[in-house]
């Protein structure tokens, strides 16, 4: 049997998903439970998964928020999961731990195994409650002085829009992140999925709302493009599961949209490793030394 390198633990909104992974990333041991908004709850949840893994010195956490360079705890988390804020996992956990945020971690592990590994410079951006994102440059996962590096749900879209929950005005997140549907639809559809739902049917004002979205969407990556020149974005999160009801009309914005000046567009594929992304790349995270 193959010897665990790595555990990789993601801290989730709603659950909490941990792997034990080998050198090469093969997961020999998962484990999930039910996050927890009380911090002493949550670190006993945790306790409780290490205890049903096989062991490893190498233990690294993903989690929301603003995780500065030092790695040691979130340094900003306001709305969810506040308990987060300070935690000293380390300390806590009695032994080293090397925390990376989520969506960076997810890029870690899609640098490693999945979309990202045949490439140095990508970037991943994550569709669901909100947007979230990273960016990888030159084989490293970008950082950023204080921990900012890809929040790319905050970037701008619309510089006269309403503020979102970190003062950006017109933000992606907000243009296309899960948790705006019924403002955006005045009302009418509670979710994505209803969204989408109604477009695939020819509903008028749907196919208004959504395709609105995907332009904001497209018009975000090509603004990256431009900026960061890399050869592959990558599409996750619980918006993909649309499918072509996204990737068809995203295509074909691109197409009008990206600056290409040798012909060549930039690759959208979608991610590879699904639910499991975080809690993989902060594996990888951990057998780097903090170093992915």
């Amino acid at each position: 049997m193959s010897k665990v390198a790595a555990i990789g633990i993601d801290i989730g909104g709603t659950q909490i998903k941990a792997v034990a992974v080998d050198g090469g990333g093969t997961v020999l041991g998962r484990q999930q439970a039910d996050t927890s908004e009380r911090a002493e709850v949550l670190l006993q949840r945790l306790n409780e998964l290490l205890e049903q893994l096989p062991s490893s010195e190498a233990l690294g956490i993903s989690a929301p928020g603003l995780v500065p360079p030092d790695s040691a705890s979130v340094a900003w988390m306001h709305g969810r999961l506040d308990c987060l804020e300070g935690l000293d996992w380390s300390k806590q956990l009695d032994r080293p731990v090397y925390l990376l945020n989520d969506a960076l971690a997810a890029m870690a592990g899609e640098a490693w195994i999945g979309a990202a590994q045949d490439v140095r410079d990508a970037i991943l951006m994550t569709l669901g409650t909100g947007v979230g994102g990273a960016i990888l440059v030159n084989g490293r996962v970008l950082r950023g002085c204080l921990g900012r590096a890809g929040h790319l749900g905050h970037m701008t879209v619309d510089a006269l829009g309403s503020r979102d929950i970190v003062g950006t005005p017109g933000s992606l997140e907000d243009a296309i992140g899960n948790h705006t549907v019924k403002a955006r639809s005045f009302g009418r559809f509670e979710s994505t999925q209803d969204l989408v739902g109604a477009y695939l049917l020819d509903d008028p004002e749907a196919s208004r709302v959504w395709l609105q979205s995907i332009w904001c969407l497209a018009a975000a990556i090509v603004s990256l493009v431009n900026i960061v020149d890399p050869r592959r974005v990558l599409i996750g999160g619980g918006i993909c599961k649309a499918g072509d009801a996204l990737f068809k009309p995203l295509a074909a914005y691109l197409e009008e949209l990206e600056w290409r000046p040798t012909g060549q567009p930039v690759e959208i594929v979608p991610a590879l490793l699904g639910p499991e992304a975080g809690a993989i790349g902060a594996a990888r995270n951990a057998m780097l030394g903090g170093r992915a």
